[in-house]
């Protein structure tokens, strides 16, 4: 079965846990343990029924406050699919946080409270969705139950999240009412709502398609170890071992090795013990060439039709992750898959305000700031285009004084 890995993203208390809790309970997808201590609890919802939002607030302080503050990993699976979820703070201050979790999601929840419709953290959430190029949105609209199950409360909503998604380039959205603490349209189609003809929740999850990208064009491999036995018996081993990022290599495609630009064909694919004919973005895997390159970790494999691009000065977007501000006159780190570089901050563009979206020119950037940037490396990149190839379009910086993550990147072009 394939996997799908999803987040949910909300106002504070929109009740994003409580549909998370909800999925997992009527899915029967949770243990015996888990079960015992959920009606052990003593937190009840006013009518009395089992507050489910306990089984993601994992933090102690989560649950003190009722909010949630790091993101919770949640694993279930039906007979089609499973599922990995990430349920993501709704705080402003824990926009890092969010940005960790959504970072490789194939599917975004954004949840709407029925009685307040679209909201600003609506649009901060949609505008983080839009950045990190997550390609499948669904809008939850919830707790129908306090609004009468009403269509026209539904049908404007929606009305007012299509022009926000216009407004930030967000395609693909599915709209679904539905009762996270009652239960409607999560698991099972809700009796209280016949006027809406669509999925609940879980059947939209379980149908909604997965693109796989096994295009040679994007087939990128970052090495990450040199295969050398030097044994009597494997004396002339040579292999590159790596995990394929994006795209797909086939024995006897041409390819390149950047950033030295060294071409050559690929001989041989290794998994173990057996030798496929080609192999797909996930899988680690040996490859053997025709010619015998000097290629070390931190290299990058690619497939010579579609070389990415090559550069030591990239715009980019920069979500910064670190209490301490953002400072140009530091060098720090950068790292893009499997190649860890110095770099500079050359410029900063701009910030964005995702309460408005509007751009800011301030200069200074603070935790949880996002805009754009000009990152200026020690030795080039080779990257692609975060939009075009999240994979190979990511990077982190990070404080060579303290190891930290500072910043999560999004590359977007050269400015060479």
């Amino acid at each position: 079965m394939d996997i799908l890995k999803f987040i949910t993203a909300g106002s504070v208390d929109d009740g994003k846990s409580t549909l998370i809790g909800r999925l997992l309970y009527d899915s029967e997808a949770i243990l015996a343990d888990q079960l015992e201590a959920l009606h052990a609890s003593n937190r009840k919802n006013d009518d009395g029924s089992i507050d489910l939002a306990i089984l993601t607030d994992g933090l102690k302080a989560e649950r003190e406050q009722g909010i949630t503050i790091d993101v919770a990993y949640k694993y279930f699976e039906t007979d089609k699919r499973k599922f990995i979820i990430a349920d993501a703070p709704g705080h402003i201050q824990y926009t890092r946080n969010m940005v960790t979790g959504a970072s490789n999601a194939g599917l975004a929840i954004i949840l709407i409270d029925a009685r307040k419709g679209v909201v600003e953290q609506t649009t901060r959430h949609s505008f983080l969705v839009s950045l990190l190029q997550i390609p499948q949105v669904v809008v939850c609209i919830n707790k129908m139950d306090m609004v009468d199950y009403s269509e026209d409360v539904f049908n404007r909503i929606v009305a007012d999240y299509k022009k926000l998604a216009a407004k930030v380039n967000i395609n693909n959205v599915t709209f679904i009412p539905v009762s996270a603490l009652k239960g409607d349209n999560i698991v099972y189609p809700s009796i209280n709502m016949g006027w809406y003809l669509g999925d609940s929740l879980l059947s939209h999850l379980e149908n909604v398609s997965i693109k796989i990208d096994d295009t040679s064009a994007h087939a990128r491999l970052p090495v990450q170890w040199v295969v050398r036995p030097q044994t009597d018996e494997l004396h002339d081993y040579r292999g590159y071992a790596g995990r394929v990022s994006s795209g797909a290599f086939r024995v006897g495609d041409s390819v390149t090795v950047l950033p030295s630009g060294f071409s050559s064909v690929i001989s041989k694919l290794e998994i173990f013990d057996k030798h496929p004919q080609e192999v797909l973005a996930g899988m680690s895997v040996t490859v053997h060439l025709q010619d015998n390159i000097d290629i070390s970790r931190g290299d990058i494999i690619v497939n010579s039709a579609g070389r990415p691009q090559l550069s030591n000065l990239i715009e980019a977007d920069l979500c910064w992750m670190d209490t301490r501000p953002l400072d140009t006159t530091l060098t720090y780190l950068v790292q893009h898959n499997t190649k860890t570089v110095r770099c500079k901050i050359q410029e900063i563009l701009y910030k964005v305000n995702i309460n408005t979206l509007e751009k800011d020119y301030d200069e200074d950037f603070q935790l949880n700031d996002i805009g754009r940037i000009v990152i200026k490396t020690a030795e080039p990149l080779a990257f692609d285009p975060y939009q075009l190839n999240k994979a190979n379009g990511g990077a982190i910086i990070i404080d060579s004084r303290t190891n930290v993550t500072v910043g999560a990147l999004m590359l977007r072009q050269s400015v060479d």
